[in-house]
């Protein structure tokens, strides 16, 4: 794929206000994708999208990002507060976005940014921080493209049976390990192709379906686009996914770590291109990685603690990196070794990082801009690629990953890497939001403690 190849089961706003006239199309979806990677918006009667909003956007309370997973409002941050009124943003359509949506009646959907009243650019939303660093490739002449691998595990209990039973003894679709099982995803299949069927037609690329090694666990993937479509895709995907299980009586978790076994990964893959499309990080002639290529790989790696918050942004996250887990636990890079942080696979227009930090709690857009961050750092920087981790990464002396949410919040405050690519107000935004976390959690009773500690201490 060509760098900015636009998918053509897109609409163009012509197509949507044809389909509109038409009455194909009753209801339009305006989102923007939140702190916590989640989709926030409204539903929009279509005329009134087409007479209004096109021209206008439209606003929505600036709370929306400066609330916990339970939709509280908190303290700490900077722009938005009860002192400050909770005023509005503007949610800016982005045209290039528009999609069918075929799994609810009569609706499209179009992805926004965020913008406050003046039309200035709200800097702490996720879309406007990738941006800024898709901003910051273009003016050294680059291009990203990247794709993600989202993991997830579906149940035979509807959502609300899920919340009923405290997300406890709940059945998963599958009773036994089916990575790469034919027989295993065929147990699902009516969901799986469901969701495949639905998303291409809403204008996504879809390689395929496999099983995964926890039970129930599966995953969709994605041909690479252009990082801000594949950003788009992922969190249009990852509710669809959702809305779709629902419709079949089931319910699915893109949890970094539901249980003891095996997590949900979200492994991202990053290259860079040139502006003019050119392959940038390998040499044809020579048959090897470019210069450009090691530094970036370098940046990436050097930055890897700076930016784990944005990697593995929940308490949760941080149960997933375990010994022998195909999860990383120390910061090296391998050619195509999966016990590493960072693997590096294909050759020619292939060749590309992965990023296996992350889970499928992340939001892509953070990790994303994370990963272009410390790419772009190791550019300017000219780092040198130190050598490659050969064999077990889980037993090398390599740097380890931040083994807790804490642990991560701190580095990434203190980094002056970060301030520097990302901005001090969004350093201390997404400082505060770990903090809330925290604080959420060290308030916590958790079952652990309680079946310890009840009759026994």
């Amino acid at each position: 794929m060509s760098a900015g190849t636009r998918n053509e089961r897109l609409l163009t706003l012509d197509g949507l206000k044809q389909k509109i006239r038409d009455g194909d199309i009753d209801t339009v979806i305006v989102a923007f994708t939140d702190m916590q990677g989640r989709l926030q918006g409204k539903r929009l009667h279509a005329q009134y999208f087409v007479d209004f909003a096109v021209e206008h956007g439209t606003e929505g309370c600036n709370y929306l990002l400066g609330v916990d997973v339970d939709m509280n409002t908190v303290a700490g941050y900077a722009m938005t507060s009860w002192d400050k009124g909770y005023g509005d943003m503007e949610f800016a359509p982005d045209f290039d976005t528009i999609r069918l949506l075929p799994h609810l009646p009569a609706t499209a959907m179009v992805q926004c940014d965020l913008m406050w009243m003046d039309h200035r650019p709200v800097e702490p939303s996720p879309r406007r921080i990738l941006r800024h660093q898709l901003e910051q490739a273009a003016e050294m002449g680059y291009v990203a493209l990247a794709g993600t691998e989202l993991e997830f595990i579906v149940f035979d209990d509807s959502f609300e049976e899920a919340w009923s039973a405290g997300y406890r003894d709940l059945t998963p679709a599958n009773q036994y390990n089916v990575d790469y099982s034919i027989l295993g995803t065929s147990r699902v299949e009516p969901l799986l192709r469901d969701i495949r069927n639905t998303m291409y037609a809403a204008g996504m690329t879809v390689e395929g379906a496999k099983g995964e090694c926890n039970l129930g666990q599966h995953e969709i993937g994605f041909l690479y686009d252009d990082a801000l479509t594949t950003a788009d895709n992922h969190a249009v995907y990852k509710t669809a996914a959702k809305e779709i299980a629902s419709q079949h009586g089931k319910s699915l978790t893109f949890m970094a770590k539901f249980n003891e076994r095996e997590g949900s990964s979200c492994h991202i893959h990053l290259s860079l291109r040139g502006a003019d499309d050119s392959i940038v990080f390998w040499d044809d002639g020579d048959g090897t990685r470019t210069p450009l290529y090691d530094q970036f790989v370098a940046g990436v790696l050097a930055t890897m603690a700076d930016f784990t918050l944005l990697y593995a942004p929940n308490i949760n996250s941080y149960k997933r990196f375990a010994d022998g887990s195909f999860a990383p636990t120390t910061i090296g890079w391998g050619t195509d070794n999966r016990t590493c942080a960072v693997r590096l696979v294909g050759k020619g227009a292939g060749a590309r990082m992965e990023n296996r930090i992350p889970g499928g709690d992340v939001n892509p857009y953070l990790a994303l801009a994370a990963m272009l961050a410390g790419g772009l750092h190791g550019i300017e920087q000219e780092l040198e690629l130190e050598p490659e981790l050969v064999g077990n990464a889980y037993v090398s002396d390599k740097p380890r990953v931040p083994r807790t949410l804490r642990d991560a919040r701190e580095v990434f405050a203190s980094s002056a890497i970060a301030r520097k690519a990302l901005g001090d107000e969004v350093v201390s935004h997404y400082t505060n939001m770990a903090d809330v976390e925290l604080a959420a959690f060290d308030a916590a009773v958790t079952d652990w403690e309680l079946r310890r500690g009840f009759e026994r201490m």
